[in-house]
């Protein structure tokens, strides 16, 4: 996931050369002693999340799941360096009866009536995709001024490192005075869609039980500027094939009278947007409400637009971005170029992937975007729509003790105000946690900056950035653990 970004105050702008707070700031957190905490270790850190990065754990069924395997054995060992004892690496089945991917799970019980925190991340990764569009290799990770390059080495294998140092700085600084409950969830299966999420917080509801969730899985702001995330999209996705033929026949001998699958489905899919690239399905919830603006250049910039390309939509940026529907093509199955035959082709099928704007039901989404495809069939053609994921939008204040106390942290850590951020991309499993655990405090937090391109070729973690996320993680869990959750 990534963000553009407006412009931000001089008073306000990011210092990437800040290494720590400049003081303690509030009684019973010793920020100094932190910062130092995580500076002694931060080699260290690294050097596991570049361990991390070296395996290939990826959740499709088409990849390897020995190595996904491997991933959960090494994460556990880390937890366990990380002072941790009670750690497990449990699964729940799938719908078919198969496994999920495997959750490493840690818990130390909180006392003395403090809150527990539990600190969520995913060490699966998506696949790397074509080689040739990296400048270095996938899964080895290799540090190049000032990031690091590798695939996980942002999403999200930094989010597991980040939780393990700043609890590790925390316990050394505070020690016996550290009474916070805390929870590792480190998730097996995100980038394959989650699919035993919710069997699996049913299975361990107990076990997960919290009053503060941590998600590490989202971005900041800019590089030298942190961000709290407060809302995300939702998000549907699905196939739908046009047919037109029984079978394939002679295109000299019989094109003309009928147009072939592969135009038709382009005129298909060119009714989805309005003239100004706005989301013609309607029925869909569209917002342009977000405080906080965007700029054309930085978005430019941060999501690589050619020069000359006309941004699509209508309304502010942030909104665009935020609080609108979204609607991408992000597949087709149709001949490749050199493998195509002189044929009228009789069938050609599109994948979707539709982010839905805070306040949306995806069902409803889903059968809008159905109802819209059937109901533009060109020339008749036959349109067959198969629904796909489905996941919920995010959206929450900061008006919660944790959330004041996150953003505190962030702004001690970095040395600049944070910002309360959108998010256009979708974390669905967010609304299982919040259905399952209802009085729970969720914080949306990220390693991430608009140049991490994860999920793409040359992922990468901005390295002092990274360092500033574990400070601040660090110094939320001490404040906690001073002054609890309040009243």
């Amino acid at each position: 996931m990534t963000s553009a970004h407006a412009e931000i105050p001089q008073n306000q702008q990011g210092n990437a050369g800040h290494t720590g707070v400049a003081s303690p700031a509030v009684d019973g957190v010793d920020g100094h002693a932190l910062s130092e905490a995580v500076n002694a270790a931060f080699d260290a850190t690294i050097s596991s999340l570049k361990e991390l990065v070296a395996i290939p754990g990826i959740a499709w069924a088409s990849f390897d799941p020995a190595e996904l395997d491997r991933s959960a054995e090494a994460v556990a060992a880390m937890v366990r360096a990380a002072g941790m004892q009670d750690i497990r690496i449990l699964r729940s089945a799938k719908a078919d009866g198969t496994n999920g991917g495997p959750a490493v799970v840690a818990r130390r019980e909180a006392r003395d009536g403090k809150p527990t925190i539990l600190l969520y991340a995913h060490h699966d990764v998506q696949p790397p995709g074509d080689r040739a569009l990296w400048n270095s290799e996938p899964f080895v990770a290799e540090e190049r001024d000032g990031r690091l390059y590798g695939r996980g080495a942002a999403d999200d294998k930094a989010g597991i490192m980040a939780h393990l140092a700043a609890y590790a700085a925390a316990v050394k600084v505070l020690g016996d005075e550290f009474g916070l409950g805390v929870t590792f969830f480190f998730e097996g299966e995100e980038e394959a869609g989650s699919p035993t999420f919710r069997t699996f917080l049913e299975e361990h509801r107990e076990l997960l039980r919290a009053d503060v969730i941590v998600v590490a899985d989202s971005s900041n702001w800019k590089v030298g500027v942190p961000a709290l995330t407060t809302s995300l999209r939702g998000l549907v996705d699905g196939t739908f094939e046009v047919r037109v033929l029984e079978h394939a026949v002679h295109s000299g001998m019989f094109g003309g009278p009928v147009l072939d699958a592969p135009t038709l489905l382009a005129r298909l899919i060119a009714t989805l947007h309005d003239d100004d690239g706005s989301v013609a399905v309607a029925g869909l919830v569209a917002k342009d409400d977000v405080k906080v603006d965007l700029t054309e250049e930085d978005y430019r910039a941060d999501a690589s637009v050619l020069d000359g390309v006309r941004l699509a939509g209508s309304g502010t940026l942030a909104s665009r971005l935020w609080t609108k529907p979204a609607l991408s093509i992000i597949g087709m199955d149709v001949p490749a170029v050199d493998v195509a035959s002189n044929t009228l082709i009789p069938a050609a099928r599109a994948k979707f992937s539709m982010r839905l704007a805070p306040g949306q039901d995806p069902d409803d989404a889903m059968e809008a975007l159905k109802a819209h495809l059937e109901a533009n069939a060109p020339f008749g053609a036959k349109v067959t729509f198969t629904p796909g994921e489905r996941g919920n939008a995010f959206s929450t204040d900061t008006g919660s003790a944790a959330a004041q106390v996150a953003l505190w942290a962030l702004g001690e850590s970095w040395g600049v105000k944070p910002v309360e951020m959108g998010i256009g991309g979708s974390i669905p499993f967010i609304a299982d946690l919040m259905e399952v655990y209802p009085e729970v405090q969720i914080l949306v937090t990220g390693v991430e900056d608009p140049d991490s391109r994860a999920h793409s070729a040359n992922e990468s973690l901005h390295i002092e950035d990274f360092r500033h996320a574990v400070l601040a993680e660090a110094l939320m869990l001490a404040r906690l653990n001073v002054e609890g959750l309040g009243s």
